[in-house]
């Protein structure tokens, strides 16, 4: 159920460390103005409706199916949201939920932790985010790490995001520290749109000197929630294992993490975190995720290391949703900490496919039905 892509005996000492270990599933939410762009994303199948996304996904996370919303999941132009895969885990293998407000521009009917942050400007400003703010975010992020590690003791910290236009913010975070990542992003959309985000990217970039800090360059192109995971990365591996749960988005964290710990002088254990995603993501034809896990290390600025880049083998061919099925076409592929909640089902309790599957279909059928009955 799991395939290592990258680092593979490091990423074998990771998984026999923590089988059998109960992670904490933090996610941190966030919002950049780059998703109201027309068709950057498809996770909301207008702009407007992406404004509620990271809002609705965390009622649902945090509720499941039977809680009247008011933010209710919203159309997409294809499939179902990924939170149906964490949910069906969290609630499954009951794995405690802490959520994080790093900048939204609706605030959530969620108990979340405040961050102190806002919501970042278009990335095609060059000036998403104050850089005070930035600052802010990343002690906030150091600070809740270290408590997040003290509440998983031994075991480890599953450290997701939804943020509506990430992998948009992640190119240019990757491009501008140095890294190659051109044409490698992944998207929501079956086919990804490689040159609309390059073109928002390259209007992002003119604005940032060549020898701009990490946290300078989150602040001209990136998004509120990158910084704040970087820091809980940072923090947590000195004390327990990580996941960073994602795609293109978390080898953008990765990649800033090590340029923030060389840049700052702060020491952080990269043998304890690893990247696990869906193999959607992993595998998708029109990205390249595995070179640019590679390619981490080659960053002319920052030069770090690769991390293990790991992914569920779930798959939805056999489902008796379309919503689901669609998946398998590159629709939507990842999300909230998706992938990563699969893994940690298979380490914590062996889930095999009919297991992982059942489990989500029954997430999406009690949500049918609560839709049905108007809730």
């Amino acid at each position: 159920m799991i395939r290592i892509y990258t680092q593979i005996e490091q990423g074998k000492t990771w998984i026999a460390k923590y089988s059998g270990c109960l992670p904490v599933f933090a996610c941190v939410l966030g919002f950049t103005e780059t998703a109201l762009i027309p068709g950057i994303s498809a996770a909301g199948r207008t702009p407007e409706d992406r404004k509620y996304t990271a809002c609705a996904d965390a009622e649902f996370l945090y509720y499941g199916a039977g809680h009247k919303p008011q933010y209710s999941l919203p159309p997409l132009t294809a499939g179902a949201s990924p939170v149906l895969i964490s949910r069906a885990v969290v609630e499954g293998l009951k794995i405690p939920v802490r959520l994080f407000n790093a900048g939204l521009s609706l605030f959530p009917a969620v108990p979340a932790i405040d961050l102190g942050g806002a919501p970042a400007r278009c990335l095609s400003t060059g000036q998403a985010m104050e850089l005070a703010t930035v600052k802010h975010l990343l002690e906030q992020g150091l600070i809740w790490g270290d408590r997040l590690a003290a509440e998983v003791g031994q075991s480890y910290v599953i450290l997701s995001e939804c943020v509506v236009g990430g992998t948009t913010t992640a190119l240019a975070v990757l491009t501008a520290l140095g890294i190659d990542a051109t044409g490698k992003v992944n998207s929501s959309h079956p086919i990804c749109n490689h040159q609309q985000k390059w073109q928002v990217v390259q209007s992002g970039l003119q604005h940032i000197p060549d020898d701009a800090d990490p946290l300078k360059i989150v602040a001209a192109v990136g998004d509120p929630m990158q910084v704040v995971l970087a820091g809980m990365a940072i923090a947590a591996s000195r004390r327990c294992g990580v996941i960073l749960a994602g795609g293109t988005q978390m080898l953008a964290v990765y990649a800033l993490t090590t340029a923030i710990s060389q840049a700052h002088n702060l020491f952080w254990q990269p043998a304890e975190v690893i990247v696990g995603t869906t193999r959607w993501v992993a595998e998708d034809p029109t990205g390249g995720t595995v070179d640019l896990a590679l390619s981490l290390d080659k960053s002319s600025k920052h030069p770090g290391t690769i991390p293990p880049l790991l992914s569920t083998q779930l798959n939805f061919a056999n489902s008796r949703y379309p919503q689901l099925q669609v998946y398998e076409q590159g629709f939507v592929k990842e999300g909230v900490g998706a992938g990563a909640a699969c893994i940690a089902a298979y380490l914590y309790q062996n889930w095999q496919q009919s297991q992982l599957l059942a489990a989500i279909e029954d997430q999406f059928q009690r949500l049918s039905l609560s839709r049905l009955h108007g809730l």
